[in-house]
């Protein structure tokens, strides 16, 4: 195998006797005879890519519709999107290719289709009788701008408005253009010498249909009678018109207009409106006009057979009202509510109980489109309360910063969590059911169940049970609960490191089985939580301080003396709080007026009562340290079995033991290595002091500037060799320091705080997102070599019990630590035995000596047993901890233990095990413990992975990548074996790269938009039962019956007119369209899930299929098209027969 001659060439970095042992043992090869017994059963076609199921709120939305009878609302969005929502858990994500933003949607009620109007001016028509809808048909127009649609209740003709102001009619069956066009300067007036405006409203009388209104921007509105086809009537008003509603009686209709009136309007009186209302306008005394108000952009009219209609609508607030949120008005009889939304108002509809146009409508419900929030009034009942929303539109009530995945959890977590979570729930919603719940649900052929938590900017955390391609929320958890906030923006603590969303949370550690929570916030602060069902009032929080930095050489004096060869270290194994007077900068840093000693946050000191559910046991913090901020936190890792949290950043590394509240170690990151290190880099003082220098060389001093500019990216880690030149660089630097010690630290903290406001992992800074979290790391280009060797970060931690050095006959606990810049180094632990001595006696921690290399920052790592198992963490199991314990003496004993699901713990020397590594651009399994590399794989030359993730999938396990460059990869474990490789989505933004995640049994998911979760399968079983997992969206229901028109109405003829639109616009009356005016394209209709078949052999089938499709469409439109040429020769032959038989007798002078 290709496993040994590399690694000499990546080990040769390592120094001195490390060096030569290493080239011993790439030598000797692993145990052959080993690892052909692990048998690895996953194989290529056990992988398969599709997307399953889009969660959230659909993100920018642009339109809403209703079927009343199916009872599904679809909503579309500005990128094309297009979401359908039926009852709680069947929900649909469909897209339009083309991007182009939704104008409007009409259902075909109760067909089982629906049409899209996008801002491209085409037409979709969606088959919704599948349950992955798809497109049948589009139209295309080629010369003019789509502004409207409408399309009668129970018709196949559908109205098309334009910007030109001409109306087109499209047979919905054939999507094709009728011939029939209603041209603007036949419908308004001769006399008129404007042009009208774009159409903004098309609607038939609901008791006439051969009568059509249109409304014009500029204020006109026209009845246009079909049949004859001219106007009967026009009505003309001086605003400009934003929309129009029936009455169902088709006697009266209602206008809404841009100074905020709304004019009713007399069908047989176009003279002037009935009524003129102006709903938030102040009435003046004197009888003059109320002061115009903000538009009203749009109105509904519905009627009631027991009392007053409904006159709904949005907008038409008085300009005076500066800061009042949008709001929806309803008018019912003398009274008019005002109702306040979040956002603004995108769109709304009226649920109404008939279908039928011509019936009194009996509304019962809005439904309000907000630009963030779906909102559901209920009309029936008093104070117009919201109906309570089922659907996870949630997820971004604060915008998401992190989300972490975990399928298979243990059973009963979710009941758990739902119930300390059920408690959480707001009051006064309104009594009724959710009223859109149309469609049925899938098969869950699923039975583990799923847990998707989410961090946010606010600091709140939610658990989600997404089990069976479902999402609903289970519990809120408030982080910030524990902290003082400040009451006013004067009262901010000058500690602050980020101007927005202190306790943003950056990293979720979770174990499941123990439920303990452990999350890192964007203020360099740790939270460490319990779960229980009781409730506690916390008297004092806990809570530790933790000076984590790396400073060796005392750089305050004035000598500027040498700093001895090795660090010293800057915590001790010993377990007690670091003391601030190790450090000498300390007291000269106070004494300049820069904070130090000081954390980011302020902790609560009142009492803090903890609701059910997650409580705090310990908050840690990193504190300033001589005027500048912590760095935040790139890594964390809890365990419950062994009760200790460890976190990193780029200074160096701390481990907290959260049993005793004690601080156990607290070092730089080349501390770790000791004398070990690679790099041969000469301690230096901290990078808050070098980090201004270049901009003190600037200002004080600017002939230096060339000399340091070229100097410093040559010295340093990346030349071994120069160590002259380095020394005489440091001399210099120092000078340059003492020069302006007090201008220097001004800068720095300066600098600090801008590096945190960039490096906020939020979606509200879009353009700053690159600089966010870890992403920042050794990759750029600009990054000298001097800061990239001080800011080795900690970037994966992972406890284990394994073997810690070669010479270990029996696996013990330990700490895996891996670094950006790509070395594996492994901590001790000696823990003491369980029950009340662990509480008393320390735990030893003490660095192995044992180093591993890989190219690229290290994202991961696991353990596997000598039969290729997963070797889990170890674990305690969950126990309520807010009970007396005096009769539990024996279990508390039992509960210190390590848990660990494998048998290797208790293997003997001739059971060995395997790590599995996974960085940035290469995976090694290295054989433990004599720590050969049995296998390596380089995942990536030319891109770098974001995120790794060692996953179970069909009773195997595998290691699955997802590049930068858009490619989702799966490896064998322990061989290495690539099994997949399909190019999925360029990471077009940090929000991917920051949410991406894997876990068991094939599912992923990422963050697709601010408001929404993608998730994803890589699994070829769920990609062919997903099918049967998804909902049905329609539904076969029948339509109810049509109002009676009564026996008088019936006699004298008063009831709704009926209109033979086939017979007014079918091609024998009306004629063919122009062609050039839309172009006709059939869509890919029939075919399910091809797109999402994106490899394996299921999707190759499926494309082979599609293109036999294809050309069989082709060779009948071939078929079709030769018929069409002989029929019309055909009939070409016969008119030139029938013309020589008409003309064969007559001379040429009588033609």
């Amino acid at each position: 195998m290709r496993k040994f001659n590399i690694r000499k060439v990546l080990d040769g970095l390592t120094a001195g006797s490390s060096s030569a042992s290493q080239q011993q043992q790439q030598q000797q090869h692993p145990p052959g005879n080993r690892e052909p017994e692990i048998q690895e059963t996953l194989q290529s076609e056990h992988f398969q890519l599709c997307k399953t199921v889009r969660h959230g709120f659909p993100y920018q939305p642009s339109a809403l519709a209703f079927d009343p009878v199916q009872k599904i609302l679809a909503v579309g969005t500005q990128t094309g999107a297009l979401r359908l929502f039926g009852r709680p858990g069947v929900e649909c994500y469909c897209q339009h290719d083309s991007g182009a933003a939704v104008i409007q949607l009409q259902f075909l009620i109760n067909e089982g289709a629906l049409v899209s109007a996008l801002a491209d001016d085409t037409l979709h028509l969606w088959n919704l009788r599948q349950k992955r809808p798809a497109i049948l048909h589009s139209l295309k127009f080629c010369r003019e701008r789509v502004t409207f649609c409408h399309l009668p209740f129970q018709s196949k003709w559908l109205y098309v408005g334009t910007e030109r102001g001409n109306i087109h009619i499209v047979n919905v069956e054939s999507f094709t253009l009728s011939g029939y066009v209603i041209m603007w300067n036949k419908a308004i007036e001769l006399s008129s010498k404007s042009h009208p405006g774009p159409v903004v409203h098309i609607s038939d009388n609901p008791m006439d249909e051969g009568k059509l209104l249109i409304g014009f921007e500029s204020g006109t509105v026209v009845l246009w009678d079909l049949k004859s086809k001219k106007a009967d009537y026009r009505y003309t008003y001086d605003e400009a018109i934003h929309s129009v509603a029936w009455h169902h009686e088709g006697k009266q209709f209602i206008c809404s207009h841009s100074d905020g009136t709304l004019t009713i309007w007399n069908v047989r009186s176009p003279a002037k409106p009935v009524q003129t209302i102006t709903p938030h306008g102040k009435q003046l005394k004197d009888g003059k006009k109320p002061e115009p108000c903000k538009p009203i952009l749009k109105v509904e009219f519905k009627t009631t057979r027991s009392g007053e209609p409904f006159i709904i609508l949005s907008g038409g607030l008085s300009y005076d009202t500066v800061g009042r949120r949008p709001c929806l008005t309803v008018m019912h009889g003398k009274s008019t509510a005002v109702l306040e939304m979040d956002y603004s108002i995108v769109d709304f509809l009226t649920l109404c109980e008939t279908p039928y146009p011509n019936d009194f409508q009996e509304p019962y419900a809005v439904v309000v489109l907000l630009e963030k929030d779906l909102v559901l009034i209920d009309l029936a009942q008093n104070g117009y309360p919201i109906f309570e929303n089922p659907y996870p539109l949630s997820i971004h009530e604060s915008p998401v910063t992190c989300c972490e995945y975990f399928a298979d959890c243990p059973v009963d977590l979710i009941p758990a969590l739902y119930s300390v979570g059920a408690r959480q729930k707001r009051q006064g919603y309104s009594k009724k059911e959710w009223p859109i719940n149309g469609g049925n649900w899938g098969l869950g052929a699923q039975s583990y169940s799923e847990i998707i938590i989410t961090g946010h900017a606010d600091g709140s955390i939610k658990f989600w049970d997404a089990s069976a391609i479902t999402l609903q929320v289970l519990y809120k958890l408030k982080t910030s609960k524990v902290f003082e906030k400040s009451r006013n923006k004067d009262e901010k603590p000058n500690t602050d490191i980020v101007d927005e969303d202190p306790y943003a949370i950056q990293i979720i550690s979770w174990c499941p089985e123990s439920r303990m929570l452990c999350i890192a916030g964007v203020s360099a602060h740790v939270i460490i939580y319990r779960f229980s069902k009781q409730e506690v009032i916390t008297e004092v929080i806990p809570m530790l301080e933790v000076r984590l930095l790396y400073e060796i050489s005392d750089v305050e004096t004035p000598e500027g003396e040498q700093a001895p060869p090795l660090p010293t270290p800057v915590g001790s194994a010993n377990p007690q709080p670091i003391p601030p007077q190790s450090h000498p900068s300390t007291s000269s840093s106070s004494s300049d007026g820069l904070r130090d000693n000081v954390p980011c946050l302020k902790v609560k000191s009142s009492p803090l009562k903890q609701s059910p559910g997650y409580q705090t046991e310990l908050v840690i913090q990193l504190v300033w340290v001589g005027g500048e901020p912590p760095q935040q936190i790139t890594s964390l890792a809890v365990n419950s079995s062994y009760g200790l949290v460890v976190f990193g950043n780029c200074n160096g590394i701390a481990m907290v033991d959260y049993l005793q509240k004690a601080v156990l170690l607290n070092l730089g990151t080349i501390e770790l290595y000791g004398s070990n290190d690679p790099y041969r880099r000469e301690p230096r003082s901290p990078r808050k002091s070098r980090q201004p220098s270049g901009g003190l060389c600037d200002i004080s001093e600017g002939a230096v500037v060339p000399e340091d500019r070229c100097k410093s990216p040559t010295s340093g880690s990346s030349s071994p060799h120069n160590s002259d030149d380095e020394q005489k660089m440091n001399n210099f630097i120092e000078k340059v320091k003492i020069k302006s010690r007090k201008f220097s630290k001004m800068v720095a903290s300066d600098i600090a705080k801008m590096s945190r406001k960039l490096s906020l992992p939020t979606d509200l800074k879009p353009d700053l997102d690159i600089k966010d979290n870890s992403f920042s790391r050794s990759r750029s280009s600009s990054v000298t070599s001097i800061d990239k060797e001080s800011r080795e970060a900690i970037s994966a931690l992972h406890f284990c019990e394994t073997f810690t050095r070669k010479t270990d006959s029996a696996p013990s606990p330990c700490l895996w630590v891996g670094t950006t810049l790509g070395t594996v180094l492994v901590i001790a632990l000696n823990l003491p035995p369980g029950g009340e001595q662990r509480l008393l006696q320390p735990v030893i921690v003490s660095p192995s000596g044992t180093i591993l290399r890989l190219k690229g920052a290290i994202l991961r790592m696991a353990f596997l047993d000598s039969t290729g198992c997963l070797v889990p963490p170890a674990h305690e199991p969950w126990k309520e901890h807010n009970v007396p314990e005096e009769k539990d003496e024996k279990e508390k004993v039992k509960k210190r233990r390590p848990v660990s699901v494998s048998p290797s713990s208790s293997q003997e020397i001739s059971e060995n095990q395997y790590a599995v590594i996974c960085s940035e651009k290469q995976a090694k399994v290295i054989s433990l413990p004599t720590q050969n590399c049995a296998y390596k794989q380089n995942i990536t030359e030319t891109s770098f992975v974001l995120r790794g993730d060692i996953v179970s999938l069909s009773n195997s396990i595998c290691l699955a990548c997802f590049c930068a460059n858009g490619h989702i990869m799966t490896f064998s474990l322990p061989s290495l074996r690539p099994l997949l490789d399909v190019y999925y989505l360029p990471l077009t933004n940090m929000r991917i790269a920051r949410t991406f995640c894997f876990t068991n049994n094939g599912q992923a998911l990422y963050l697709v938009s601010p408001t929404e979760i993608q998730r994803l399968t890589y699994s070829q079983e769920t990609c062919e039962n997903l099918q049967e997992m998804l909902g049905e969206l329609f539904t076969p229901v029948e339509t109810p019956e049509a109002p009676n028109r009564g026996f008088f109405k019936g006699l004298f003829g008063g009831g709704a007119q009926s209109l033979d639109r086939e017979e007014l616009f079918g091609e024998s009356s009306s004629g063919k369209a122009s062609r050039s005016l839309a172009q006709h394209i059939p869509g890919p209709g029939g075919i399910e899930g091809v797109k999402g078949a994106a490899s394996g052999v299921v999707g190759e089938l499926a494309r082979a299929r599609l293109a036999l499709d294809e050309r069989g469409q082709k060779l009948s439109d071939l078929e079709e098209r030769t018929a069409a040429m002989l029929s019309s020769a055909d009939s070409f032959s016969k008119h030139a027969h029938e013309m020589m038989l008409k003309y064969k007798d007559k001379k040429w002078y009588q033609f």
